[in-house]
């Protein structure tokens, strides 16, 4: 049941102005008035100063929506300009055990796994395989992700998500239909927009919002990366800790696999344990055991080169790894499964961006992660020079005796560092997605007060923990737990590479060339490995492609039901004319006291108001229709969180507040302290909407004054400042002194009588009014359908995070009313 563009408005004022009556936003296609506008209308020197303060003056609102945000320092920073190089290099310090672990950790096994597959019978068997490793971290971490990647951040946010909310920026392919105007109004939007001259950009971005299959393509490429970036965060710890504690073996007499496999099992729940203390902490603790770590490395491998083989150095030459594949065939192509152990945590460099800066993982990578690979690597194959039967445990044999113990303890602590760049990466998804719709609501703790990205996710962490002992005590061993390891990271590698690629044809508008150049050289060495690595799907690889396909169903499912449901909402909305029917009274009793009642519609009036209707016996004196609104940004400024309105005319005593978060953004509130901010941002509301209808009324009534008005009444209601109590007024034409006194007058006099009215509901009490909402799926539905939402999304609506718990809001202030609702 649809509603018309007068809806929240009562009747059409005088004159509209293009900002919204807080003065904060614009929301019409019409542009604001100006002082050039004042003056050709021949006011005077004392009107025209009159309207420049009024409409240039903005007020500083509290905002009574984001609470915690208040205690955050530097919780909106957009860019990294007021960043010192101090700080950045602290971060880059920090970036060694949050980011780095899981690459940092791979000389421990990349070498002994392609030996596995390929038996080292000459030296260019040695130099080949070493050849393969330095040109591929040197092309996809350093090449794709330092130079490219990082840069394509949204606002300093990495992540497939993150990309994907670049994208619903310039190109209107969310699938869930709350999209305001206002919102392109916000700072953190950058939005450039394609230029007529360049019509590819316009032609994809056309050709995106018109096809809804291409919007499914999309989001589903980008829950397909999530959920291998959530695969790849269950394997990485295993086989990070086992390959590390595998040193014991054949070292101390007496341990055996199972003894590997029971203190791998240990450190894990140690490792998980240590979550909750937040990425700062963990990061600053666990920095200088990996720059030791690094430092450890870079000697051996130094030491190793000079003593055993300097020729190694030859494996600069990419020929060798043509003489490679020449002597191997087959066997070669199966050791790039191998291979590509050498970049997994690659794709933590970007999905860990939001903890850090593009500068400070830049800075960590070149001048110190780079280097000591290498060396590490050449290292090692300078000791194969010279014991090629040494490739089974290649990374302890190659450390000098007298220091096994000494790297051994180092070993073990960088591979439960390893861990934590995926952990944290994987945190940071589920956020995102949780953010953008697409991931059922869990608790989230948000660990530091100075750095927003820093978080936890309970439920999320004891899952991982829990697989991941499954894996080691199924697999066992390095080399099993290989085969199933890579195929998550190469596919998520691929996503990022097609999403980049869009952004730089939709966003960039980067030379087609150019713009084609990095799918055809990237995406070819990708699609290289992943054939490689798929050859390895019966001996594990399947494990990741499981994990990655359940997270794909539920966050596809979840998505899938919340565009459903929001759907059904938008059609059962209640119509103006039926609440213009009801009076002020609704239909019923009006009490002392404020009604918020939380719904997910951005315009209309929810139908579960009028099941409240239905049921209350009495209703609040004053009613706010309060809407959580999550838009494609990383965080929502917050003096431009707001969108206030008022519902029906001024005895409704009735009014919306759509508050809009970015999915980086904290909302956590203390109920009180939210109840007090609200009432002060309401009253600052107010006052606002009677200065601008004061400022209206004193301006003259232009000759096409109503033809101006009537066409912008069929516009979308939240597009159109309409106030209330103003068409009693329309068609007036007085500006004399007296008449504008008057008025304003009796419009202060109605004003302190409302502040007052809303001052005594305050004292009166709050009460939280909650939709307990059932989805079920029509009776002529499929069956599909019908299994999908009754009973998966209905079980996953059941069971996830309630609405109401991101409040610490007594239940004796709560009312809920049962709701169902038919898509």
């Amino acid at each position: 049941m649809e509603e018309s563009g007068i809806e929240e408005a009562g009747s059409a004022p005088s004159m509209s102005l293009s900002r919204w009556v807080d003065g904060s936003e614009v929301d019409s296609e019409s542009p604001p008035w100006s002082i050039e506008d004042v003056d050709a209308a021949g006011f005077g020197e004392e009107h025209q100063s009159m309207l420049r303060r009024r409409l240039v003056k903005k007020p500083r609102r509290v905002d009574s929506l984001d609470v915690e945000a208040m205690t955050v320092s530097n919780a909106h920073r957009h860019g990294e300009k007021d960043i010192s190089i101090w700080t950045t290099l602290a971060m880059a310090f920090q970036t060694l055990g949050v980011v780095y672990g899981d690459m940092g950790t791979s000389p421990l096994y990349v070498f002994s796994d392609v030996f596995s597959k390929v038996p080292i019978n000459s030296e260019v068997d040695v130099l080949g395989a070493l050849s393969l490793v330095m040109y591929t971290i040197a092309l996809i971490p350093f090449a794709k992700y330092i130079f490219i990647v990082l840069k394509v951040n949204d606002n300093g946010e990495g992540g497939t998500f993150a990309l994907y909310s670049l994208i619903c920026r310039y190109a209107k392919v969310n699938l869930l239909p709350n999209q305001q105007r206002a919102d392109e109004d916000i700072s953190s939007f950058r939005l450039k927009l394609p230029t007529p001259e360049l019509e590819r950009a316009l032609c994809i971005k056309e050709m995106l919002e018109r096809r809804s299959c291409l919007k499914r393509v999309l989001l589903l490429l980008v829950l397909m990366g999530t959920s291998m970036v959530i695969g790849d965060g269950i394997l990485t710890p295993s086989m990070s800790v086992i390959s590390a504690v595998s040193g014991l073996q054949g070292e101390v007499p007496g341990v055996n696999e199972d003894a590997v496999v029971i203190v791998s099992i240990i450190i894990l729940i140690v490792l998980f344990s240590i979550q909750r203390f937040g990425t700062g902490k963990v990061g600053f603790m666990f920095a200088p055991i990996l720059a030791l770590w690094f430092f450890n490395l870079g000697s051996v491998g130094i030491y190793n080169i000079l003593n055993y083989d300097t020729t190694v150095l030859r494996a600069l030459n990419p020929a060798y790894i043509y003489f490679f594949f020449k002597r191997n065939s087959t066997k070669a192509w199966s050791a790039l499964g191998g291979c590509v152990l050498c970049i997994t945590g690659a794709e933590a460099m970007f999905a860990d961006l939001g903890h850090f800066s593009v500068k400070s993982i830049q800075i960590a990578f070149t001048s110190l992660v780079l280097p000591c690979l290498l060396l590490a690597y050449m290292g090692q194959a300078a000791y194969l020079m010279k014991f090629p039967s040494s490739a089974d445990r290649i990374f302890y044999d190659s450390v000098p005796e007298i220091l096994f113990w000494p790297v051994f303890v180092i070993a073990t602590l960088a591979a439960m560092i390893a861990s934590q760049a995926m952990i944290s990466a994987t945190f940071s998804c589920i956020k995102q997605s949780m953010a953008l719709g697409c991931f059922p609501r869990l608790k989230i703790i948000h660990t530091s007060k100075r750095f927003m990205g820093q978080i936890y996710i309970p439920v999320i962490n004891w899952f991982l923990m829990v697989m991941c002992i499954i894996i080691v005590t199924t697999f066992r061993s390095t080399t099993d737990i290989a085969n199933a390891y890579g195929i998550a990271e190469v596919l998520v590698m691929m996503v990022s590479t097609s999403l980049v690629t869009l952004v730089m044809l939709l966003i960039w508008q980067t030379n087609l060339f150019l713009a084609l150049c990095f799918p055809a050289i990237f995406g070819t060495i990708e699609l290289i490995y992943l054939s490689a690595i798929f050859s390895k799907i019966k001996e594990g690889g399947w494990l990741p492609l499981v994990f990655a396909t359940f997270f794909l169903c539920l966050m596809y499912i979840w998505n899938y039901g919340s565009v459903l449901k929001y759907q059904s909402e938008v059609r059962e909305k209640i119509s103006m004319d039926f609440m213009y029917e009801l009076g002020s009274s609704l239909g019923t009793v009006r009490v002392p006291g404020i009604g918020l009642m939380y719904n997910e519609l951005v315009q209309g009036i929810p139908s579960m108001f009028g099941q409240f209707l239905l049921t209350l016996p009495a209703c609040h004196s004053t009613l706010v229709f309060v809407c959580i609104k999550y838009v494609p940004v990383p965080v929502v400024p917050q003096e431009e969180r707001f969108l206030f309105r008022r519902i029906c005319p001024k005895d409704y005593h009735m009014f919306r507040c759509v508050a809009r978060y970015g999915y980086k953004d904290i909302r956590k509130e203390d109920h009180h302290m939210f109840e007090q901010l609200l009432v002060a941002s309401l009253e600052k509301f107010l006052r606002r909407e009677a200065q601008e209808l004061s400022l209206e009324m004193s301006l003259p009534i232009i000759e096409d004054d109503d033809e101006f008005v009537s066409s912008q009444i069929g516009v979308d209601e939240l597009q159109v400042p309409l106030l209330s109590d103003k068409g009693a007024h329309r068609g007036q034409s007085s500006t004399s002194e007296g008449s504008f006194l008057s008025f304003h007058l009796e419009e202060d006099t109605g004003l302190e009588y409302e502040i007052a009215a809303l001052r005594e509901a305050m004292d009166s009490g709050f009460t939280y009014l909650l939709a307990h909402g059932e989805v079920r799926a029509r009776k002529e539905s499929w069956f599909l359908k019908k299994l999908v939402i009754n009973y998966f999304y209905g079980f996953m609506r059941r069971n996830c995070r309630a609405g109401a718990a991101n409040l610490s809001v007594p239940h004796m202030n709560i009312i809920r009313v049962g709701m169902t609702y038919m898509v």
